[in-house]
């Protein structure tokens, strides 16, 4: 096996010349590619290196960036007042940076009236057209007509 890592000669050693390298320096041999011709092991502390790998994923799961999707509900007939106030949350939502998923939920018989949504839906998309994009346009899923804007990068 070819043998690498600190305070040793990097080389080809026997299996059990490279265990007792590692035994002698109070270490763990591990084997880092075994796929390789000959598999190349390391001579390491195996519970800090895992120890420091947990540490590093930790971090990089910190710096993650986690998608937040804020949901805001109209009627197919929604009054301007109630739009007006509705769309202001919206943008509040695009600008902390969360995506947003403008819905219109049809009661009962009023599932006639999708092209209503569809308008107040797209007219939704328009005015908020400088915070975000679209991701999807209107579409009817059961009794939902559902539209996601995605916050633009600044």
């Amino acid at each position: 096996m070819r043998l690498v890592g600190e305070n040793v000669e990097v080389g080809v050693y026997k299996t059990r010349e490279a265990q007792r390298l590692a035994d002698e320096q109070e270490l763990d041999l591990v084997e880092i590619s075994p796929k390789a011709i000959p598999p190349v092991c390391k001579i390491i502390d195996y519970k800090k290196f895992l120890y420091e790998q947990k540490k590093r994923d930790k971090v990089l799961k910190s710096k993650a960036t986690k998608v937040i999707v804020k949901e805001i509900r109209f009627g197919p007939n929604t009054d301007e007042h109630d739009y007006e106030f509705k769309k202001k949350h919206a943008i509040k939502f695009l600008e902390e940076g969360a995506k947003l998923k403008a819905y219109v939920f049809f009661k009962g018989r009023s599932i006639i009236y999708k092209d209503q949504g569809q308008i107040l839906l797209l007219k939704l998309a328009q005015e908020l057209e400088e915070l975000g994009k679209v991701e999807q346009m209107p579409k009817l899923e059961g009794k939902r007509m559902i539209m996601f804007i995605a916050p633009k990068k600044k």
